[in-house]
C-alpha cells in the first residue's frame, strides 16, 4: 500500500519598510523586503531586512535619472507555477508616479531566490487573487531554500581525518581542516598541529590536537584610506590607496613580507607620484590600481589639474625599476579614444580597472557629466577593447554597461556606479562595482557576471544582481563598504580589500580585508565574518597519527 505524504507548508511574505533618512532612506525603505513564517504568525526578515527587490529609475528628456520606489506589494500563486510580485511604482519619496499610473509592476519567481522583471502590468489582466494579500502559502522546503539563501552563511562543523601515517613533522603539518558551512559548503584551513608530543622515533600511534588556523584582519585595518588594493609581487606584498589624510593628494606605496605587516603603525609610505603642477598632477590622487597588462606593471589611477576634473590615467613601471621608488615609474599618460581624443570631453572619469578574458583585453571605467548641474547623469560604468601593448588608447567604442538606476545605487542624492574591479572563478567573470556614498553609510557593493571569453562589448553578455551583495547590513560594525579589489592570499584563498566606516555618522573611511567564499552552488561569498568563518568553539581538532 503506498504512503500518503503531505510536506508540511510555510508562508513568505512581501513589504516595504519605513523610512529613517538617518538609518534607512526613501531608497532603501520603498523596495519590496521578504520574509518567511514556519507557522504562519512568527516572521523572521530574510537578507537582514535589507531591500531585495527594487524598482529602476526612469530616464527624463535631459538623460538624468527620476529615482522610483515601490508601495503596496503583494505575492500570489501564478496560474502555471511560481509566484507573482506586484507593487505600485511611486517617485523615490512616496509621492504618486503620474508615469505608471493605473498600472503594476511585475516580477515572478519560482523559488524566493531568482527573479524575473516582467515591467508593468495591467491589474485587470493578473490572476484572480493577486492583490488579496502580502503573504503566500509555499512548501517547507521551498522556505526553507529560500531562507537559507537569504541568510549569512557560518561554520557549523571541523573535519580531519581520523588517523594519518607519518614518519615526521612535515607529513603532519600538511594536513589540513575542512570547514563546513550552513549550506553545505566547504573550505580548507591549515592546522597548527601538536607535533612535539609525537616521537617520531618509536613506531605506534600517537593521539594528537591542533588549533585551526583562522587567519583574519580586524576592522579598521587603516583609516583615512579608502580604495584599497593589496597586490602580491614578486615574493613581496605591496599596498595602495586613495589617501583622505592628505586631501587626496599624492601616491603612496608600502611594502612587506606579508599582508598583516602592510598595516604596522610603523610601516613606510613611499611617496611614487606627488602634487606636479607642470604635469598636470594636482588634485583628486583618486583610487589607483596595480596591474598586469601583456607582462608590463602599470598603475591605473584618476587625476585632476588645477581645474578640479579628474581623467583617467595610466603610469608604467620601468624594466628592473621598483614599485616603492618614484624614479622607476614612466611618467602618467592620460586615457585616449581609438581616434585619438581625450576619453571624456564633456565629463569626469574615474576608477578604471583593467580585465582579460581569453585573448581580449578591456579597461572598465566611470564616467559622468553635468555634476553638480540639474544635467547630472550620475556616475556609469563603461567598457572598452585595449591593445596591451598601448593599453593608453581604446580599440573600440566605449559600451554603457550599467547606470545607477536602482534604490541601493541612487540613495540620498548620491547617483553612482563607480570602483569596477574583476576577478575570475568556475568560468565565469565577476565585476564587483560600488553605488551610493563613497563616504557614508549607503555605499554597497554591486556585481555584474559574465561567462569567461564571452563577447564583453556585448551588454547582453552581463547579469546585473538586482540586490547588492555587500553593504551595512552584512556585517556587524561595518558601515560602507564598498570599493573593492581582490588578491591572492599565501594560502590561495581569494581575498577582498575594501573601505567602510566604523559608525553611521562617519565620513572617515577605513580599510578591510577578509577571506571571499564559495557557496554551495559556487557563487563567491563576500561578507564572511570573522566570527562566520570560524566559530570559536570549532577550532580545536584531535587525530590519531601512526609513526610509521
Amino acid at each position: 500500500m503506498g504512503v500518503d505524504f503531505a510536506e508540511k507548508s510555510a508562508r513568505i511574505m512581501v513589504y516595504t519598510r519605513k523610512t529613517d533618512e538617518r538609518l534607512y532612506p526613501d531608497g532603501l525603505a520603498r523596495s519590496i523586503h521578504l520574509a518567511y513564517s514556519r507557522d504562519g504568525e512568527n516572521y523572521e526578515a530574510m537578507n537582514g531586512n535589507y531591500g531585495i527587490l527594487f524598482a529602476e529609475g526612469t530616464l527624463d528628456k535631459n538623460d538624468t535619472i527620476c529615482p522610483k520606489g515601490v508601495e503596496a506589494p503583494r505575492v500570489f500563486p501564478m496560474p502555471g507555477g511560481g509566484f507573482g510580485i506586484t507593487a505600485f511604482r511611486v517617485n523615490e519619496n512616496g509621492s504618486a508616479d503620474e508615469e505608471s499610473e493605473g498600472k503594476l509592476l511585475l516580477w515572478t519567481t519560482d523559488d524566493f531566490i531568482a527573479f524575473r522583471e516582467m515591467g508593468f502590468a495591467d491589474p485587470g489582466q493578473l490572476p484572480e487573487g493577486a492583490r488579496a494579500g502580502n503573504t503566500v502559502e509555499v512548501s517547507r522546503s521551498l522556505c526553507d531554500r529560500a531562507a537559507l539563501h537569504w541568510s549569512r552563511l557560518s561554520s557549523v562543523a571541523v573535519h580531519v581525518p581520523d588517523k594519518i601515517p607519518a614518519h615526521d613533522a612535515k607529513a603532519v603539518e600538511k594536513i589540513k581542516a575542512t570547514v563546513v558551512y550552513s549550506d553545505g559548503s566547504t573550505a580548507q584551513k591549515r592546522v597548527r598541529w601538536d607535533v612535539g608530543k609525537i616521537d617520531f622515533g618509536r613506531k605506534g600511534t600517537c593521539r594528537i590536537a591542533g588549533t585551526v588556523i583562522n587567519e583574519q584582519y580586524a576592522f579598521p585595518l587603516a583609516c583615512g584610506f579608502g580604495d584599497p588594493v593589496v597586490f602580491p609581487w614578486e615574493g613581496r606584498y605591496y599596498y595602495i590607496s586613495t589617501n583622505d589624510n592628505l586631501n587626496d593628494v599624492g601616491f603612496y606605496v608600502r611594502e612587506a613580507g606579508n599582508v598583516a605587516d602592510l598595516f604596522k603603525e610603523d610601516v613606510k609610505q613611499h611617496l611614487i607620484l606627488d602634487l606636479d603642477e607642470e604635469r598636470g598632477l594636482v588634485q583628486t590622487f583618486w583610487a589607483p590600481e596595480f596591474h598586469v597588462i601583456g607582462g608590463e606593471l602599470y598603475i591605473l589611477f584618476a587625476v585632476s589639474g588645477t581645474q578640479w576634473g579628474p581623467q583617467c590615467h595610466l603610469m608604467k613601471l620601468k624594466k628592473g625599476g621598483s614599485l616603492t621608488d618614484a624614479g622607476s615609474w614612466e611618467d602618467p599618460i592620460r586615457i585616449r579614444r581609438k581616434d585619438g581624443s581625450w576619453l571624456a570631453q564633456d565629463g569626469i572619469t574615474l576608477d578604471m580597472t583593467y580585465l582579460k578574458s581569453g585573448d581580449c583585453s578591456y579597461m572598465v571605467w566611470s564616467y559622468r557629466r553635468g555634476i553638480g548641474t540639474e544635467y547630472d547623469s550620475g556616475s556609469m560604468l563603461y567598457i572598452a577593447r585595449v591593445d596591451e601593448t598601448e593599453p593608453w588608447r581604446l580599440t573600440s567604442d566605449p559600451v554603457l554597461l550599467t547606470r545607477p538606476l536602482y534604490g541601493w545605487e541612487n540613495v540620498s542624492h548620491t547617483i553612482n556606479n563607480e570602483g569596477p574591479y574583476a576577478f575570475t572563478a568556475n568560468g565565469r567573470i565577476y565585476l564587483t562595482y560600488s553605488g551610493g556614498a563613497a563616504n557614508g553609510y549607503t555605499y554597497v557593493l554591486g556585481l555584474l557576471t559574465a561567462e569567461d571569453e564571452a563577447d564583453l562589448l556585448d551588454k547582453s553578455a552581463w547579469h546585473k544582481r538586482g540586490t547588492p551583495v555587500l553593504s551595512f547590513y552584512s556585517v556587524e560594525g561595518e558601515y560602507g563598504p564598498g570599493h573593492n579589489s581582490f588578491f591572492a592570499d599565501s594560502e590561495g584563498n581569494l581575498m577582498i580589500a575594501y573601505h567602510a566606516e566604523t559608525s553611521p555618522d562617519s565620513t572617515l573611511r577605513c580599510d578591510g580585508i577578509r577571506r571571499v567564499h564559495f557557496d554551495i552552488n559556487g557563487e563567491p561569498v563576500f561578507d564572511m565574518s570573522a566570527e562566520r568563518d570560524l566559530a570559536p568553539g570549532l577550532a580545536r581538532v584531535e587525530m590519531d597519527v601512526e609513526v610509521c
